[in-house]
């Protein structure tokens, strides 16, 4: 048996869920290389990244009233407005899963300018849609060490922190920041109200963004530049 992971030099560059299979496959059947397949893989998908979490508010009682398929509808639409905001802050949309949207960033900052990006084009479009088409969304940021499969799929503490204050917690057009994305936003840019969340037997300790401390111009993106691998 050899005593090192059958490691290929060229596939970590992908970030694919298959080379990530292979590298889980091996730490099962070789324990003895947990160590090496373990640095492995936090060099080939591990990212100190920001996680944007959009959910669309309603799903029950618009499907309820008008069906799947109306909300289908909505979700292309909502994802039409997110998409140019998240990217134009430097961001990457990771996945699209039923009603949420995941994407990641370089910063907090630029997940949250994002984030108020989408709310201001989705205000946009309600001015001209009837009310049942509506569209509201609410957000979760979190920001740490996250596996990130490109394209696929991402995992984490800060992800799932991010999931549970987007999808369970926050109000419509409401955006929660975890405390370690509150904290590396800029200083004096963003006023945020600290919030406490009890939820699933979880004691969540978060940041709600109330205004921003200075004049965000109209179509304001993000300085900052894209995301590096």
């Amino acid at each position: 048996m050899p005593s090192t992971a059958p490691v290929d030099d060229d596939t970590p560059a992908q970030h694919d869920k298959a080379y990530l299979r292979r590298l889980l496959s091996a730490r099962n059947q070789m324990p003895g290389c947990t160590a090496t397949v373990d640095a492995a893989i936090e060099q080939a998908f591990v990212r100190r990244v920001a996680i944007l979490v959009l959910d669309m508010c309603g799903f029950s009682r618009i499907t309820q009233s008008h069906g799947i398929i109306h909300f289908l509808a909505m979700i292309h639409q909502m994802e039409q407005a997110a998409r140019p905001a998240i990217e134009g802050n430097g961001g990457e949309v990771i996945k699209q899963e039923a009603d949420n949207l995941f994407a990641v960033f370089a910063a907090p900052e630029q997940a949250l300018e994002a984030a108020l990006d989408t709310l201001r084009a989705l205000d946009a479009m309600n001015a001209v849609l009837p009310p049942e088409r509506a569209l509201h969304v609410s957000a979760g940021i979190g920001y740490g060490a996250t596996l990130v499969i490109a394209n696929e799929d991402l995992f984490g503490a800060e992800v799932n922190g991010a999931c549970k204050l987007g999808e369970d917690i926050a109000a419509t057009n409401e955006i929660l920041l975890t405390r370690a994305a509150h904290v590396c936003l800029p200083p004096g840019h963003y006023a945020c109200v600290a919030t406490e969340h009890h939820l699933s037997g979880l004691h969540l300790q978060a940041h709600r963004f109330e205004r921003c401390l200075f004049e965000r111009p109209l179509g304001n993106m993000s300085p900052h530049g894209a995301l590096q691998p």
